[in-house]
């Protein structure tokens, strides 16, 4: 998609991974031990110590448009929990620091990682550049994909959001969606 800008054509580009979903698991439990929880490297540990303002606040405006929408739906709205916005913050950043692929990969490891009991749980990512308004294009792709609209409607009580932006100024957004038991 191309936008007109006072400095000539620009390149605006929303990527979205299939939305990912978990079965429902009578009785999972995230607060065993594991061996293997998604960790920051040490240069997306810093890049968390300075976690931007910019990055909180999209992650709020995401936050808030994923419940508007719930609320217009008839759907109870969700809970912003601190554990799960602290799996959603690392994916994120590990994502734009090229740490992993923008994809799902090591989403078993993020929810096992929350210290919560849960029934079920999804994940929807989305990585765009060039657009001024990044966490209103993310959540419309979002809302306007089959199997991220169903994470986005599904049973869940408890979200959190992640956002990170790199250098190049690509933005990288990430939500995770839990059912407690």
């Amino acid at each position: 998609m191309f936008r007109q800008t006072a400095f000539g054509m620009a390149l605006s580009v929303l990527v979205l991974a299939s939305g990912l979903m978990t079965v429902p698991v009578p009785g999972k439990n995230s607060t065993k031990k594991i061996a293997h929880t998604q960790s920051l490297n040490t240069s997306s540990q810093a890049a968390m110590s300075n976690f931007g303002s910019e990055n909180t606040t999209l992650e709020k405006l995401v936050f808030e448009q994923i419940n508007q929408y719930r609320a217009s739906q008839g759907l109870s709205k969700l809970t912003l929990n601190a554990s799960i916005t602290q799996q959603a913050r690392i994916h994120s950043q590990n994502m734009a620091n090229g740490v992993v692929k923008f994809s799902h990969h090591g989403f078993e490891q993020r929810v096992k990682a929350i210290p919560l009991k849960y029934n079920s749980a999804a994940e929807n990512v989305a990585f765009n550049v060039g657009y001024n308004e990044p966490a209103k294009q993310a959540v419309i792709g979002w809302l306007n994909s089959p199997g991220h609209l169903k994470n986005i409607q599904g049973k869940y009580k408890l979200t959190g959001v992640g956002v990170a932006t790199n250098a190049k100024g690509e933005v990288y957004l990430t939500q995770i969606f839990i059912n407690t038991r």
